[in-house]
């Protein structure tokens, strides 16, 4: 990347997984992260303590995204950690990872559990982007994370999969809406990722099924998905923007 010495990121769930991944591959490039997280706060200090030992700026914020009462509070902490930190009123990318998912057959789910995945999953990402819009920059950069299960079918997904799609289509909404601002906005789609604790991970039949069904003849790791949004960042990427991309290493084509 070019330039980027004074680039602030936000990146929601980087505590772990794919989010504290992400995290990780922006500080190698010299971006200042902004890693929230929900409950796990020696974790996300973990990773903050990671970049600054690369010598780079980050903070750890708390956010309940599913909670849309506390939005308003999160702006402020950030308002004032980008002050702090950075000497500065906004910030370049925001990277909407945090979400949550759970197996519940179509006909076994609850409103409670259709609520909690929605409020997480779609209606929080919705009401945090619009509260940061007056914080990300003219040309900045929003990057969305949808799911697979999108688009492959798996019994037990169907309110999960419905909210990822949901998060494609609004993705194009913003992309069209901020066009006038030159702020782009994509949606990632990684395919099965050997996080840890996955089942991809812990599940070696698992495992070898997917790999086997993919191009390039395994599961994805997390390194594939923050270099991935590193590119989609990058300079050279200012024209790309309402796109769905799929990082999956051609599974199930």
């Amino acid at each position: 990347m070019t330039d980027h010495k004074a680039k602030i990121a936000l990146v929601t769930g980087a505590s772990r997984g794919l989010g504290k991944n992400t995290a990780l591959a922006l500080a190698k490039k010299g971006v200042g992260v902004i890693v929230t997280y929900l409950n796990s706060e020696a974790e996300a200090k973990s990773v903050v303590s990671a970049i600054e030992t690369m010598g780079g700026k980050a903070v750890a914020l708390q956010l309940d995204i599913g909670n849309i009462k506390t939005l308003d509070g999160f702006v402020v902490q950030l308002k004032q950690a980008l002050q702090n930190t950075w000497e500065t009123e906004q910030f370049d990318f925001l990277i909407n990872n945090a979400g949550i998912s759970q197996n519940s057959l179509f006909a076994e789910t609850t409103e409670e559990e259709f609520d909690r995945l929605l409020k997480v999953n779609f209606k929080g990402v919705f009401f945090l982007t619009q509260k940061l819009l007056p914080l990300l920059k003219e040309g900045g950069r929003i990057v969305n994370v949808s799911s697979f299960l999108a688009h492959v079918i798996s019994p037990g997904r169907a309110t999960y999969a419905s909210a990822k799609g949901a998060i494609e289509v609004l993705t194009r909404s913003l992309a069209k809406e901020l066009g006038h601002r030159q702020i782009t906005v994509n949606v990632i789609v990684p395919g099965a990722i050997a996080t840890e604790g996955s089942v991809v991970q812990n599940n070696p039949e698992i495992n070898k099924m997917i790999a086997s069904q993919t191009a390039l003849g395994r599961v994805g790791e997390p390194d594939d998905i923050g270099d991935a949004v590193v590119l989609l960042l990058s300079e050279g990427n200012r024209w790309i923007t309402g796109q769905r991309i799929e990082i999956s290493g051609g599974q199930s084509l």
